[in-house]
């Protein structure tokens, strides 16, 4: 993305011509960025959250409220992948313009982000009942 913009102010200010494709092709990339970025946060567990709660629990209300949390998570992933799935095949016969591809991939990483979210949340349920029986 970053080669991309600066082609595009390269183009406009030095050849005094924006490469046409250039501002969607970014705005495209953008959005693959943010939701696989989401998703990432999943697996990483770089969400912001509030502790306050989690400090005063025990630990055993600290484990269920992280499995809560995960099913919310799996659940938004999953609302996620059925609707964007929707959503990009809804669009799937509308062009961009200036790339000549269809609409739809610029809405694909929202069902792909939300089946990862899901996935992801279900591996860290699975992690925290581990705990819960002790195996891990």
């Amino acid at each position: 993305m970053t080669a991309v913009i600066g082609w595009q102010v390269f183009g406009r200010f030095v050849l005094d011509h924006s490469p046409s494709w250039s501002e969607q092709t970014a705005l495209v990339l953008m959005i693959w960025y943010v939701f696989l970025a989401a998703a990432a946060g999943v697996w990483e567990r770089f969400h912001i959250r509030i502790e306050i709660l989690e400090q005063r629990l025990s630990p055993r209300g600290m484990r269920n409220l992280r499995i809560a949390i995960h099913v919310l998570i799996a659940g938004f992933g999953l609302v996620f992948a059925i609707y964007g799935t929707l959503l990009a095949w809804d669009v799937r016969e509308h062009v961009i313009p200036s790339l000549g591809i269809s609409r739809a991939f610029a809405y694909l990483p929202i069902p792909f982000a939300g089946l990862l979210m899901t996935v992801f949340s279900i591996g860290r349920i699975r992690v925290r009942l581990a705990e819960k029986r002790g195996v891990r």
